[in-house]
């Protein structure tokens, strides 16, 4: 059975999710198909820290159906504007965890992951997958990995 390690970039596929089909993604759903793929060794969802009732509640779900979550502090800007990103956490997770595991799963559609996957599979030859919504994941990131799974309709709430 293969080994796999999950990592999902919350913001990435929530708003993916919500500008491509006005819903959610079903995280639950996801750790099925997961189940199937092999045994899912370490997952980990990279969220931002709003301290939000709503937010609290979904990353408590997360941590129920069996993920890590890793939070950053949300940091608005004086001139109105906001960061919050986990892409370099993310990378040096997947850098860590590729060697241990058999498969990389990731979760988000950005194109800076590009690089990271082709070296998850070219530099480890481990099995590289992402899932994301096809019109917002980044051409360069799906030609990166052995697969791309598209989320869509029967992936949401």
């Amino acid at each position: 059975m293969k080994k796999i390690a999950v990592f999902v970039d919350v913001q990435n596929v929530y708003y993916t999710t919500r500008q491509a089909y006005g819903r959610q993604f079903n995280y639950r759903l996801l750790w099925k198909n997961l189940a199937h793929m092999g045994e899912v060794v370490s997952a980990t969802a990279y969220a931002i820290n709003r301290d939000d009732d709503q937010q609290i509640k979904f990353q408590d779900a997360l941590r129920h159906i069996g993920f890590e979550v890793k939070l950053k502090p949300f940091i608005q800007r004086s001139d109105g504007s906001s960061k919050g990103d986990w892409d370099v956490g993310i990378a040096i997770d997947v850098m860590e965890a590729a060697s241990k595991v058999d498969m990389v799963v990731l979760l988000s559609g950005d194109g800076d992951f590009d690089v990271l996957m082709d070296r998850v599979r070219e530099g480890y030859g481990k099995e590289a997958v992402v899932f994301g919504v096809p019109t917002l994941t980044a051409n360069s990131l799906v030609n990166s990995v052995d697969r791309f799974i598209p989320i869509e309709d029967d992936m949401l709430l």
